[in-house]
């Protein structure tokens, strides 16, 4: 690439969503959603250059020609926070690079002089934030803000390997190059294309990973209910759609206590079983699996006094802010006093409604469950676990689906460890189809859609051998192996 004539300049200026208000000798910093910050005493001349600022038209070097004697280097040292590297291509400002976690303002931009070669990042990601568009990338702890088409059609142009684009484009893309962006080469490779770490990770999963926690990402986290007064939260307890009821039984609590193994026997035994007995699970031994593991124990709140401005309710399995959006959906091949279809789980009221009859969509179910298994299964019952998105949504930003997940996890283990003190075999699936699944249950994909399976059935005569059995010649035994043995054998017994 060759050497610029005219180069383009970084600039100091704010952030975008850094709002500027003078009020006679003081300004007022304001950060969308976050604290400000007052400056007092502010005289005209300092008045002006923070105006400048705003205006991201000047270099440090400027600032500091332009206002001769003036504090402006301290007051920007005090207000560093708030600012952002601008950047300036014919006179007029082009884009704006914010920092999204802890880092230098501007980033090293690296020499593109010589036969280097550029290409857009895998993991940069072009999207509209607000109005603005936006450049963004789980590698880079900045966003690039493009203010001038003439970036964007440039970042068409290096969607692949070239080695030369507009001229004066160059020391910009540099600056994007050195904020993590696009990948630098030779006309013989990109070294990032060997990063053995870097080639595992699929974009989407690290990008989410990125937004889900603190440290790469500056937009609202956690929970700050950003839309009280606006919408309503959805109720606690999702009402029952329509479809005939069936009351199921209810366990009887000093028979499961007197009967259950230990909770360490338990733990020890739990085994993902995908094959089950000659006779089905009953309609007794289904009632208490759901009452033992997802019943509704009740109901409180609101109590906005505790920062909890919505209903809650109280379930056998933990869950953040009480919030309990996953719902539960069950499709029945074979269960004795149950006739087969797709049933919806009322936790509140702990029966089953028939919602859907349909062979078709039921054996596609159950079709993508034993695809799941890698076709060890046909499930007899297939748990699907959906979520009420908006109920989480509704209190937490930048984390809800993250949450959502945490708690089908919780709700995994929780009927692992149930269906093994009941002498049940019972499976955590790795995907499902959420598409069938809308269909099937009638819902809409972004309101209502499913986020975990778990399949479930009668235990088969001969449990499978544990991975410590004996025999197994690729076995290095670990801590205490024989806890497990001693738990299965048990538990057979």
């Amino acid at each position: 690439m060759t050497t610029l004539e005219r180069t383009a300049e970084c600039t100091v200026t704010f952030r975008r969503d850094v709002a500027l208000q003078t009020r006679d000798d003081q300004v007022l910093l304001g950060l969308a959603d976050r604290a400000g910050y007052r400056l007092r005493n502010v005289s005209a001349a300092m008045r002006e250059a923070l105006a400048g600022v705003e205006a991201g038209m000047h270099t440090a070097e400027e600032l500091a020609q332009q206002y001769p004697g003036s504090p402006v280097a301290g007051v920007l040292a005090k207000i560093e926070p708030f600012l952002a590297t601008g950047i300036r291509l014919a006179g007029c400002r082009a884009a704006v690079l914010e920092r999204t976690g802890i880092t230098e303002l501007r980033p090293p931009s690296p020499d593109l002089t010589g036969t280097t070669w550029l290409r857009l990042g895998k993991f940069s990601l072009l999207r509209r934030r607000g109005d603005d568009l936006v450049l963004e990338s789980p590698l880079s702890k900045y966003r690039a803000v493009l203010l001038d088409d003439a970036i964007a059609g440039a970042l068409g142009v290096v969607a692949r390997p070239v080695s030369e684009v507009d001229e004066e484009l160059v020391p910009v893309l540099a600056l994007l190059a050195g904020a993590g962006f696009l990948d630098i080469g030779t006309e013989d490779g990109f070294a990032v294309d060997s990063d053995e770490v870097l080639r595992q990770w699929d974009v989407h999963d690290l990008y989410f990973h990125s937004r889900s926690r603190i440290g790469r990402t500056d937009e609202p986290f956690g929970g700050r209910f950003p839309y009280v007064g606006q919408i309503e939260p959805l109720p606690a307890v999702k009402p029952a759609p329509e479809g005939p009821r069936i009351e199921l039984p209810r366990p009887e609590f000093d028979r499961v206590r007197d009967g259950d193994p230990g909770l360490q026997e338990t733990i020890e035994a739990r085994q993902s079983i995908r094959a089950y007995g000659d006779e089905p699970i009953t309609v007794a031994q289904l009632g208490e699996f759901l009452y033992r593991t997802a019943r509704v124990r009740g109901t409180y709140g609101p109590r906005p006094e505790a920062r909890m401005p919505y209903e809650g309710s109280s379930r056998p399995y933990p869950c953040g802010g009480a919030g309990y959006e996953l719902e539960l959906y069950l499709t029945v091949r074979r269960c004795a006093g149950l006739e087969p279809g797709i049933y919806h789980y009322d936790a509140g009221e702990h029966a089953l409604r028939l919602i859907n009859t349909g062979v078709a969509d039921r054996e596609e179910l159950l079709r993508v469950a034993t695809l799941s298994t890698g076709g060890q299964a046909v499930p007899d019952l297939l748990v699907t676990m959906t979520s009420r998105f908006q109920r989480l949504a509704w209190k937490y930003q930048s984390i809800a689906y993250a949450v959502t997940l945490k708690h089908a996890g919780a709700l995994y283990q929780t009927m692992y460890l149930v269906a093994t003190a009941m002498g049940l075999a019972g499976c955590g699936l790795g995907s499902g189809d959420a598409d069938a699944a809308a269909r099937a249950f009638g819902l809409d994909y972004l309101r209502e859609s499913s986020v975990g399976e778990f399949i479930l059935g009668s235990a088969p005569d001969e449990l499978p051998a544990p991975v410590s059995g004996d025999g197994a010649l690729d076995w290095r035994p670990g801590n205490d192996p024989g806890w497990q043995a001693e738990a299965l054998a048990a538990r057979r017994g």
